[in-house]
């Protein structure tokens, strides 16, 4: 009995090898000539940048003043010094974005619930967040900041603070809750009346359909937005440099301002470059793998 039964299971083996898939060579042949596709234009890629990238280079060397600007504002020993001190400033700037952006999240989300309600009895809730947004989205951030920064600290109120860090953080919070609510609120007039319908007639109460049922469908679909806002977030903290406060910017515009040299400017746009580049690349990732989501059916 033994004997038959590992017979019968080399003969069962045989039978799935002999039934494995093969490629036919139309096919083999079809990917082949796929491979060779990608490999030429990936060199032709590569050669095209190489070459526009010489060519900027030179037309860029080769101007009447590129010597004084490289000394201005490509300067070796400038980038060296102003470095470290960009860095230090740098981490102001970090905490401001993480600080800022849960904060510009939570508010953006209720004003964006707020717009939506349902009834007249809210009426005014949503006429003062609509006032909000239409305001605060159409006052210039830089003006914004220079009212709250410089504003707040004249009026001399009792309890208020007077710290640039904290009062340019209000503002950049204040500009960007109206931005991220209407991304929320796109959100959620996206999902189809039918799915507040189902979970009411499943027995949730206004509240329970708004949190259980919309409120995690808008949000999975507005991911991609909500990332390109927090990108900018990033770069704008920058701003509240207009204040005295000591971030990258003003780290730089310290040592420039001494040295006439404007290198650490150059230093520190590249250091925001570089903490800006890894977040857009995600989002560009989230937005891809939400198409293939979408055209293959599946959940978002």
């Amino acid at each position: 009995m033994t004997v038959m039964k590992e017979e019968s299971g080399e003969d069962s083996g045989k039978d799935v090898l002999r039934d494995e898939y093969v490629p036919s060579e139309r096919r083999l042949e079809r990917e082949r000539h796929k491979r060779a596709r990608a490999r030429r234009a990936t060199a032709i890629a590569a050669l095209s940048t190489l070459v526009t990238g010489v060519v900027l280079y030179l037309v860029v060397v080769s101007a009447p003043g590129w010597p004084r600007t490289k000394e201005t504002f490509f300067d070796g020993q400038y980038a060296r010094e102003a470095f470290p001190r960009v860095l230090e400033g740098l981490w102001l700037n970090v905490r401001l974005l993480l600080v800022c952006g849960v904060l510009v999240l939570v508010l953006g989300m209720l004003i964006a619930i707020a717009r939506t309600l349902p009834g007249p009895v809210f009426f005014p809730l949503r006429v003062l967040a609509a006032a909000y947004t239409d305001f605060f989205r159409g006052l210039p951030l830089i003006i914004n900041l220079m009212i709250v920064v410089f504003g707040v600290p004249a009026l001399r109120l009792q309890g208020v603070t007077v710290d640039p860090v904290l009062l340019g953080g209000t503002a950049l919070t204040l500009t960007y809750s109206a931005y991220v609510a209407e991304v929320f609120r796109a959100g959620i007039e996206s999902v189809h009346p039918s799915q507040r319908a189902a979970a009411r007639s499943l027995g949730l109460t206004n509240r329970q359909a708004l949190r259980f049922v919309v409120l995690p469908q808008a949000v999975r679909r507005q991911v991609p937005p909500l990332l390109n806002d927090l990108v900018s977030l990033q770069k704008d903290t920058g701003l509240v440099s207009i204040g005295g406060a000591v971030d990258a910017v003003r780290a730089a515009d310290i040592i420039a301002q001494r040295s006439l040299n404007y290198t650490p400017y150059i230093v520190a746009g590249l250091v925001f470059v570089a903490l800006t580049i890894p977040m857009t690349r995600f989002t560009d990732w989230v937005t891809a793998r939400m198409d293939r989501q979408r055209a293959q059916g599946g959940s978002l």
